[in-house]
């Protein structure tokens, strides 16, 4: 497979649709503002140089080197198809303050921006906050801040948020972060261990009530520093 920057313009555009129509649509990916942002935002310009022949393909792209550790530590991309669906099972609206946990190299960060008032990102790698930082200038997206920090316990001092977005797995989702919703605020995140991971959208229901939709399942790499349960048998 040759590098996506010695691809044709058409073949790149080419690659663009078919991931959208072969994995994402399928994946009840389905909102017209979603689709048309993966169309407008070049994933490829967030994947690392020398992985963009990966940039649409289904699976998780190391930002880091070696790969092999940064996917065990969760320094990757995703696979489009969970980015665009964690977006959109978030339902933004225009006035939408977000809060992210895992910034990677952006691109979930653009398709929220384009989508709410603000995003504020934090990411553990002093060096991936950098380099998501170049890439949301290089796009043009003002309305996004990367910060270099532990997201673990989330940002209550900018807090109450619309939305958190957690862009990778936990095992359980902390009380501090559902704390840092507003009332009809909603956060996503994929928790559970491996086999089973569930995502789920837990919307802040008012009067400290939280309700919980568990769509779909999908294993992807931990975040960083988030508790672990207990190993001990009982």
């Amino acid at each position: 497979m040759s590098h996506a920057y010695t691809m044709s313009p058409a073949d790149i555009e080419l690659s663009r649709f078919n991931m959208i129509e072969q994995q994402v649509r399928p994946w009840d990916v389905l909102d017209p503002a979603v689709l048309e942002l993966l169309q407008q935002v070049r994933r490829e310009d967030f994947t690392p140089p020398a992985l963009r022949a990966l940039a649409f393909v289904d699976t998780e792209v190391p930002l880091l080197t070696p790969h092999e550790e940064a996917l065990r530590l969760g320094q990757c991309m995703l696979a489009p198809r969970v980015e665009a669906r964690s977006v959109q099972d978030l339902r933004l609206a225009p006035t939408d303050r977000v809060l992210e946990i895992g910034t990677g190299s952006g691109f979930s960060a653009a398709l929220m921006a384009h989508l709410a008032e603000h995003v504020l990102t934090l990411e553990i790698h002093a060096g991936l906050a950098e380099t998501a930082r170049a890439n949301l200038r290089a796009a043009g997206i003002s309305n996004v801040e990367v910060r270099h920090a532990d997201g673990a316990q989330g940002a209550a001092a900018h807090g109450p948020f619309d939305a958190i977005l957690l862009s990778g797995s936990v095992a359980a989702v902390p009380q501090a972060l559902l704390a840092q919703l507003k009332p009809g605020g909603r956060l996503f995140a994929i928790a559970g261990s491996e086999p089973i991971m569930r995502a789920q959208v837990i919307t802040h229901a008012g009067d400290g009530r939280y309700e919980t939709a568990t769509p779909w399942d999908a294993i992807v790499p931990r975040l960083l520093n988030f508790p672990e349960p207990s190993a001990f048998q009982f």
